[in-house]
């Protein structure tokens, strides 16, 4: 077979030699099968890996929540713990109308302990998520068992009284006729107020904080 005599027009394929009209058949054929594999079947086979990917996702996801559904029993009690006992919590903080007494007590009980008061400053309030934090800076002069006094008879606050930032050292020379053995102290006391933001859990405790 001279393959110069024959007809290359497609139009005039009819009249190729059996053996080209096989081997022609054979290249499309395989164009066609390459065609479908790239533009199906692999697009196909991506698709089914993220849905294995997906399904697994799933599978962890719904173990999980039974996990959760599981334990929701115990969940729930502890929950209605918390809740108690941040309800509890919040019957020790004060009111604002109460947080000038509350004031009043700290000073009274550095007095009551023998202190005497060279600084007490209260500050403006730092909001937090669902209180309000009140510090107050205090500087007191008194022997170290009036200082642990002060600090015992604060713990014993009906209210959340908290000390922190501590810092004591002894007076050299005697002042204002004190006696040696004096102390120097200063910190920042704390106490904590309800805050009245919007979407802190206050409405969820109220209630139980009408028997104080």
């Amino acid at each position: 077979m001279n393959l110069s005599e024959v007809n290359w027009d497609i139009n005039a394929a009819g009249a190729w030699p059996t053996p080209i009209k096989i081997a022609a058949a054979a290249i499309v054929s395989l164009l066609v099968v390459i065609a479908n594999v790239y533009y199906i079947t692999v697009p196909q086979l991506d698709e089914l890996d993220a849905l294995e990917i997906e399904e697994a996702s799933l599978k962890t996801s719904f173990e999980n929540k039974q996990k959760k559904a599981i334990n929701l029993p115990d969940y729930r009690a502890q929950l209605e713990q918390i809740e108690s006992s941040l309800g509890e919590m919040l019957k020790q903080m004060p009111t604002k109308a109460e947080v000038a007494n509350l004031l009043v007590d700290i000073s009274q009980t550095g007095l009551a302990s023998g202190l005497e008061f060279k600084l007490f400053q209260p500050n403006a309030p730092i909001s937090k998520e669902f209180y309000s934090e009140l510090p107050i800076n205090i500087q007191v002069v008194g022997k170290y068992e009036e200082l642990g006094l002060f600090v015992s008879g604060l713990a014993s606050l009906p209210r959340i009284v908290t000390v922190h930032n501590v810092n004591i050292a002894p007076i050299a020379k005697t002042d204002k006729g004190k006696v040696g053995g004096t102390m120097a102290m200063s910190a920042v006391i704390k106490t904590y107020n309800e805050a009245e933001q919007a979407g802190n859990p206050k409405g969820k405790v109220k209630a139980r904080r009408g028997g104080k």
